[in-house]
């Protein structure tokens, strides 16, 4: 008795996951679609100038060179 319940959630489980797909795909198919042929939104260039970025690594962040002690040559 067990087994037709358990074959039945299951596939009403499969029948839920194929439904929710399905809507995905018709929601936004057309856009799926457009990416794999090299279309999407994000591919096209835009029309804004390129922003220049400046980086300066902060003061701390720069490591100063250690001179190694004759004691610390003997250690190692």
């Amino acid at each position: 008795m067990l087994a037709p319940l358990a074959t039945l959630a299951f596939l009403a489980a499969i029948w839920l996951l194929a439904r929710i797909a399905l809507d995905m795909i018709d929601e936004s198919g057309m856009k799926v679609v457009a990416a794999l042929g090299g279309r999407s939104m994000l591919a096209e260039p835009t029309l804004s100038r390129p922003i220049s970025v400046r980086f300066q690594p902060r003061a701390g962040s720069v490591r100063r060179p250690v001179h190694a002690q004759p004691a610390w040559r003997a250690a190692a």
